[in-house]
């Protein structure tokens, strides 16, 4: 069995960066971290870059952009940078001195070209950069947590050698990383220093979460490479929420567990050279001092319950084969699966199509699954003829549409031009729209059936694609052209009465939180989500078990929260996910 996450003994620098996939619990191991480390004695500041903080949510007090001491905890303090205002304050800097002197029409699509994450990202990275050279500031800690680290991509970007202005002054490319980048020579050396602090060992410590399922650990696998590719070495994994004991006689729970200690394994194999510790998986909510401490110290709580009674929260919930009859009834032809990682859009896309397939509706899944699970299960289900499957392989479609771009873009570029271009090609955005190219020639192929994709791009990236029909040169990685399914498949989207976006979340803070900003950023492309799919629901089992019947309580509210917003929401019950 791993250790338990100690940070007493097991934190060794004055930096601390936690980061992970949205949901897995970085803001509360942040949090507890910091307050076991204020309780030895040390000053502690804890900051969150954030775009969705929620510090002052697990330390339920009010917490600013202003450094203030927690109360509660002798020695703690917190601030909230917010990069999402640094970045509206950045994209005004930049497109500000162009209004009036060039067509709206072109304004908005700079604009569209800074709004994407990594913009986010970049004006996170800006804002704690500045914190760390305040030594005036840092000097007063024995300790600075951070809730987020940059990626691995960002800081490449940081750190490529030229400087950045004259680079997309003379790119006819464009660049949708490196836009965010323009203008910001001028701290360059400050990044310089910060990246150099972050790769030395004694300064900063970065602790990978990670929850144990496959999706996130792959995930904290792929940041671990990336950043020690680039001097980061001082890595430590925490696995939270991993169950320690099952009840034997509980489906549910037997099963859980299984599926847990199967992911474990993949773990293990594949951070064998980094420290592994884990931290339990709990019934109760993570807000307020209390419950963090007892967290960590390994004790119980007593679930708080629920405000409105279970069957009063769950009522008009549908099951997932009410979507299958809106599909059928509407006659819609297209239906995509959108959200996060790892809150289950590919098990969902398979459910649907086979549904669909039992309806006798001739129906072809087409799915990003990596592993080609699907066509091996489904091998052991009943298949209609009708039923047919596709697998898109998104790195060899990245790297395809890298090629290209490079042959179409790179001609005439130097050295260092050319680094510029590789590294805005690593970015996730380079995936969204390579792999979206793909799906738009299925789809295009495909007007007698009804086409089922697991993934789609984000708003953001749908109206870069839609610019780029009018104004091929501000397009961002385009080359110039957008082919003509793509050109075919953005209407058809938007046509509600032909597609369906079903956003699928899990009933946690985290994940229904990052589901409404997608949903928000959807409606920005004029695109309007038909179906809320609430996954892998506790409160929805008969499940005996204390840990798993407390954390279905904890759902309740956040369940309401969808039930009372979205007017189609349907639910599944927690399930080991057979299909795979």
């Amino acid at each position: 069995m791993l250790p338990t996450f100690q940070p007493k003994t097991m934190v060794q620098a004055p930096y601390l960066f936690f980061t992970g996939k949205g949901g897995v619990g970085k803001t509360s191991t942040a949090c507890a971290t910091s307050i076991a480390l204020a309780e030895e004695g040390k000053r502690v500041l804890i900051v969150s870059t954030d775009p969705a903080s929620n510090l002052q949510d697990v330390f339920q007090t009010e917490i600013t952009n202003d450094i203030s001491e927690v109360p509660g905890v002798e020695g703690l303090f917190a601030c909230n940078l917010d990069p999402e205002e640094a970045a509206r304050d950045y994209r005004e800097s930049v497109i500000g001195p162009y209004k009036g002197k060039l067509p709206e029409s072109v304004l908005a699509t700079m604009e569209e070209q800074l709004s994407g994450a990594c913009t986010v990202e970049i004006a996170a990275f800006d804002q704690f950069s500045t914190l760390l050279t305040q030594k005036e500031v840092t000097g007063q800690y024995d300790v600075i947590v951070f809730d987020t680290a940059p990626t691995g991509h960002t800081l490449r970007l940081l750190s490529l050698p030229s400087a950045w202005n004259n680079f997309l002054e003379e790119s006819t490319h464009g660049a949708s990383c490196l836009g965010p980048l323009s203008g910001l020579g001028a701290k360059k050396k400050l990044y310089e220093q910060t990246v150099q602090a972050l790769s030395d060992p004694s300064q900063t410590q970065l602790l990978l979460v990670t929850r144990p399922d496959e999706s996130p650990i792959l995930e904290a696998a792929r940041a671990s490479m990336e950043l020690r590719e680039i001097g980061l070495h001082n890595q430590q994994l925490i696995i939270n929420g991993l169950m320690e004991k099952p009840v034997l006689d509980d489906e549910v729970s037997l099963a859980f567990f299984k599926k847990q200690q199967k992911a474990l394994e993949i773990a293990m194999s594949t951070f064998n050279h980094i420290p592994m510790t884990y931290l339990p998986y709990i019934s109760y909510s993570l807000t307020g001092i209390d419950s963090l401490k007892v967290w960590l110290n390994g004790e119980t709580l007593q679930t708080e319950e629920s405000g409105q009674e279970k069957s009063e929260i769950l009522t008009e919930l549908v099951v997932f084969n009410s979507v299958a009859e809106d599909v059928v009834e509407n006659n819609l032809r297209v239906v995509f699966t959108m959200g996060k990682g790892g809150v289950g859009k590919t098990t969902l896309a398979a459910k649907l199509a086979m549904k669909l397939a039992e309806k006798d509706v001739k129906v072809h899944l087409t799915t990003t699954d990596p592993a080609a699970h699907l066509e091996h299960a489904l091998k052991n289900k009943t298949r209609k003829e009708h039923f047919t499957i596709s697998k898109v392989d998104p790195k060899a479609e990245v790297e395809s549409y890298k090629k290209h771009v490079l042959e179409q873009a790179g001609e005439g570029l130097s050295e260092e031009q050319l680094a510029y271009l590789e590294e805005d090609l690593n970015s996730p955005c380079t995936e969204e729209i390579a792999v979206f190219q793909k799906f738009a020639k299925i789809v295009g192929q495909a007007d007698e059936e009804v086409v089922i994709i697991d993934t789609a791009p984000t708003g953001h990236t749908l109206l870069l694609l839609d610019a780029a029909q009018s104004y091929q040169k501000e397009l961002l990685r385009s080359a110039g052209e957008v082919s003509k399914e793509v050109k075919n498949l953005l209407p058809r989207l938007r046509n509600a009465e032909e597609t369906a976006v079903l956003i699928v979340t899990l009933p946690e803070a985290t994940p229904i939180l990052e589901a409404e900003r997608l949903h928000a950023d959807l409606k920005r492309a004029s695109i309007t989500p038909r179906w809320w799919v609430i996954n892998q629901s506790f409160a929805n089992t008969d499940t005996t078990d204390q840990v798993l019947s407390g954390r279905g309580k904890q759902e309740l509210p956040w369940i309401q929260r969808v039930k009372s917003t979205h007017k189609k929401c349907a639910i599944l019950s927690w399930e080991k996910e057979s299909l795979l």
